[in-house]
């Protein structure tokens, strides 16, 4: 294309890679909802969506099923319904919400978190070994034999959160390591080639520059999308952006290649926000008044994110 226009790049992405209407929901609610109140009206979400391709009925079954996990809360007046983050679901989205908009940086101390999820006397069973190990390795976590995970830079928070949902706090040894000098032991930071499959994740990284640097080339050159245009580019960037980083296990700087692509496709995802985000404001606002005139505008919190936004 040589000029953009919002509906040509936002048909062209979706066709090229149509996302799941359950996934872009979350992707919605966390990037547009969230700083607004954190709930919505169903034909709010209905028509926010439509043009990303998720129709009425599957806007409707996404939310019920998001419901049924336990990711959203539903109440109704009259014959409308409302969702908004579930209190249980709420920390999860909030860490999410630090990792995607966060600039990355984390450096390491030199120490391990090691999570033992063994049960020598029965005190842990398997289906929650398991349920501890898929939750941690969302986190980043890697399993490095059987019952034990490991994270050089672990959310103290994130890993709390997870031992409590999966009801393994309490059950789970938890420690701090590092590796003892002077005794001819391998370096711990060797551990990262063999636990982690980073040269995909780095791939993945790459894949989003190369998709989103020209759009990025695009919007500099061409007039501003509208409100609507610049709200579908926006969820779709942070659609894209925020399944690599529910990808990445966010290791700290000194344990990654040098140079890491992540660092790069956050630079690219942050231009890419700034010449969006504030058109897209308009259409959110827009969209949520009309069913809620008092839906509030988006809150501080907003404005830090992609270390601080341009205020118009």
């Amino acid at each position: 294309m040589d000029h953009l226009t919002g509906d040509a790049w936002i048909a062209d992405a979706l066709a090229q890679e149509p996302p799941r209407s359950k996934s872009l929901v979350m992707t919605v609610m966390g990037d547009a909802i969230a700083p607004h109140g954190g709930a919505a009206w169903l034909g709010s979400l209905i028509e926010l969506l439509a043009p990303l391709g998720v129709t009425d009925r599957l806007v409707r079954t996404s939310v019920f099923r998001l419901v049924q996990e336990g990711w959203l809360a539903a109440s109704r007046e009259g014959r409308r319904s409302r969702y908004g983050f579930d209190a249980t679901s709420l920390p999860r989205f909030q860490r999410a919400d630090r990792r995607i908009y966060a600039p990355p940086g984390l450096h390491w101390d030199g120490r391990w978190t090691l999570a033992l999820a063994l049960a020598p006397n029965g005190s842990i069973d398997g289906d929650v070994r398991t349920a501890v190990r898929k939750e941690l390795e969302w986190e980043g976590f890697a399993m490095l034999g059987p019952g034990l995970l490991a994270h050089p830079g672990a959310d103290a928070d994130g890993l709390r959160d997870a031992l409590q949902r999966t009801g393994a706090a309490g059950r789970v040894f938890v420690l701090s390591a590092a590796e003892l000098p002077q005794v001819g032991s391998r370096p711990l930071q060797e551990l990262v080639g063999e636990a982690w499959d980073l040269r995909t994740v780095a791939r993945s990284y790459q894949g989003f520059i190369a998709q989103y640097t020209p759009l990025l080339d695009l919007l500099r050159a061409s007039p501003a999308p509208a409100p609507a245009d610049a709200f579908a580019i926006r969820s779709l960037l942070i659609h894209a952006y925020r399944r690599l980083q529910l990808h990445d296990p966010m290791l700290p700087l000194e344990l990654l290649p040098d140079p890491w692509p992540g660092s790069d496709a956050y630079a690219l995802a942050r231009a890419v926000y700034l010449m969006v985000y504030a058109q897209a404001e308009v259409h959110i606002d827009a969209v949520l008044r009309r069913e809620d005139p008092a839906a509030p505008a988006a809150d501080d919190a907003f404005y830090r994110r992609f270390g601080g936004l341009r205020v118009a």
